[in-house]
């Protein structure tokens, strides 16, 4: 499905009672929207009216090479009849209960909007009745309202997006210093908060609401927010296709505001590569997890936005050395990212092979990356047809992991080519058990542990293995799950993690994220989560949606792939080739260390990790066997 397919049931009015249905527009789903949703205080509105019941459009880009993901047909006729002729009523359970949570997830969202000034101005970020001490999940965050605009926006409630752009925009210009230092001019605060102060020289009693932005020097850990400047010039595009109001991108303080994010992300550094270099905790990642240099989330941010930012800039005399550069760093990015972080079968086989120690300007290992950084698990866990884009890229290190919102946020931007992204969703697809399981979806995979876990995150009691950032599961994550599926035309994925969200989300109260590796218990914020599925429900093609559940086969044992892994080595030795190529036998030493197994599976041109344990036995059983 094209973006402008995609978007053509957008038009829909899918409102509330009272509500104006929303004016034609043409939102593209390439570049960009982004994060959540609140609101404190003033009184509880009625639930707005259920959405239309809305199915999953047909996906022309069927799995016909994997019959085994092709969903079962229904049996009995078109009319909705099983075969003894009973009516069932099944799917009209299923519609009236998404219908149901649809209505109690607005509810909770309305309740959560925050006022300034009598005007509402966003969502508070986490809303717990049992927790005395919310720290800042009472504040308005800047990534943390995108999703909740974006659901706004397709309702045809465009004030509240317009009230938090301008606002937000006003904090811009605050002075903002930390340990007598202040930041670059166009840092964007992490949140802020509404409130209640004193007025000075009045009668007495008197009071007024003033707003008090966080730009990382209250933060845990104080580190500056990276992403608020990126996801607002997406929220600001994203603002503008879905109202029609294209002037509001040409008033002098938008104009003003989007040139200093751009010169604060553009300036000239230290730094070699286009990427853009932060340090950790500067983006929904907001603790120690070992993302500092290159996040591929911050680097998806960053191209979204220099787009966004490239059409909504006027053409003036002063903007021609902004938009040179803009369009400098775009290609130099777009190459990078595609090239050195794309992962798979193929790019695994290349850095198993990779020489080190190249001095020379046409190098082809040119991040000086060792074989021996591949973790173990990635080579059975990477499937056949499927790839992604790695977390990070940095001298001598490759972040192996599987970071969910980079990869996803790569498709929806097109920072991923069409072959990239389709196999981006192959994996989605064929690591279902590991990355949705009983709630979607992880934010990054695998989690860190042991002693990992304690060098990396300082051994946060936070971030414990398959909790939290460290491999949570966070169910806001679906609704970029549910774009980037949407626009490469295959809407059943989001469809059927929407319906493994709607099983118990609404009776786990809305958690921020779930904790254990399958996604099994909640966590103890409230009110989060809402967001994701309530904007993946928003889009037609996976609104209210059920689909029959899909088996996959079980990954291949170890067992299995040592057996095939010796087979293989024994028909290299006899033959003297592999893959019709001639080459010299491989000699095996005395000595079953690991380093000499892994030369014979160099020589004989098979990519293969493995622990100690595992690589001893190949060892022995190529003894006996050759």
């Amino acid at each position: 499905m094209g973006i402008a397919q995609a978007a053509a049931p957008l038009r829909l009015h899918l409102g509330c009672s009272g509500a104006a249905p929303p004016r034609p527009t043409s939102l593209r789903v390439g570049f960009g929207f982004g994060s959540h949703a609140r609101r404190k205080g003033g009184r509880r509105r009625s639930p707005p009216r259920a959405a239309s019941s809305l199915h999953p459009s047909s996906n022309t880009r069927a799995h016909d090479h994997d019959p085994v993901l092709k969903p079962p047909a229904p049996a009995g006729d078109v009319a909705g009849r099983d075969l003894n002729g009973a009516a069932d009523h099944a799917p009209q359970q299923r519609r009236r209960a998404a219908s149901d949570l649809e209505e109690e997830a607005w509810a909770l969202l309305r309740e959560s909007v925050v006022s300034y000034c009598g005007s509402p101005v966003g969502t508070i970020a986490a809303c717990d009745p049992n927790d005395s001490s919310p720290l800042n999940y009472d504040q308005v965050f800047i990534r943390d309202f995108v999703p909740s605009g974006i659901a706004f926006l397709l309702k045809g409630e465009y004030d509240i997006v317009r009230n938090f752009i301008l606002h937000t925009l006003q904090l811009q210009s605050w002075e903002k210093t930390m340990d007598c230092h202040s930041p670059g001019q166009g840092l964007m605060p992490a949140s802020f908060k509404v409130r209640v102060v004193p007025l000075e020289g009045d009668e007495e009693g008197a009071t007024e609401e003033v707003l008090d932005p966080d730009f990382g020097e209250a933060a845990i850990g104080r580190v500056a927010p990276v992403d608020s400047g990126l996801w607002w010039i997406i929220l600001l595009r994203a603002y503008g296709k879905c109202s029609g109001d294209l002037s509001f991108h040409e008033r002098i303080d938008v104009q003003t505001g989007i040139k200093l994010i751009l010169k604060l992300c553009l300036a000239d550094g230290f730094d070699m590569f286009p990427t853009l270099l932060v340090t950790d905790g500067s983006c929904m990642m907001d603790r120690r997890m070992g993302i500092h240099g290159h996040p591929l989330e911050i680097q998806s941010l960053f191209y979204s936005a220099l787009l966004c930012a490239r059409e909504m800039l006027t053409p003036e005399d002063g903007s021609a050395d902004l938009i040179r550069a803009l369009n400098n760093r775009l290609m130099a990015l777009s190459f990078h990212i595609r090239e050195y972080y794309w992962l798979d079968k193929r790019k695994l086989n290349e850095i198993y092979r990779y020489k080190t120690e190249e001095y020379s300007y046409d190098a082809v290992n040119k991040f000086n990356i060792y074989p021996d950084q591949i973790p173990p698990w990635l080579v059975e866990w990477i499937p056949p047809e499927g790839g992604y884009l790695i977390g990070n890229l940095q001298p001598a290190h490759m972040d192996f992991r599987f970071f969910s919102l980079g990869n996803l946020w790569s498709i929806v931007s097109s920072l991923a080519t069409t072959r990239q992204s389709h196999a981006i969703l192959d994996l989605v697809e064929a690591k279902w058990s590991d990355l949705v399981a009983e709630m979607p979806l992880k934010i990054c995979y695998p989690a860190l542990e042991d002693q990992e876990w304690k060098y990396i995150t300082g051994s946060d009691p936070k971030n414990t293995p398959w909790s939290y950032h460290n491999a949570g599961s966070w169910p806001t994550l679906l609704w970029q799950l549910t774009v980037a599926c949407i626009k490469m035309n295959r809407p059943e994925i989001a469809a059927r993690a929407v319906e493994v969200a709607e099983r118990r989300i609404s009776v786990d109260k809305w958690p921020e994220y779930y904790d254990l590796s399958v996604g099994g218990s909640s966590a103890n914020k409230l009110d989060y989560s809402k967001r994701g599925p309530l904007r993946a429900s928003l889009w037609p093609s996976c609104c209210s949606k059920t689909l029959k559940s899909l088996e996959y086969f079980v990954t291949t044992k170890t067992r299995n792939l040592l057996m095939l892994l010796i087979s293989w080595l024994i028909h290299a030795a006899r033959t003297g080739s592999v893959a019709g190529k001639p080459r010299r036998r491989p000699t095996l030493c005395k000595s079953n260390s690991s380093s000499n197994v892994r030369g014979v599976l160099r020589c004989s041109g098979v990519v293969f990790c493995a622990n100690r344990t595992y690589t001893s036995r190949i060892c022995t059983y190529y003894s006996e066997l050759v």
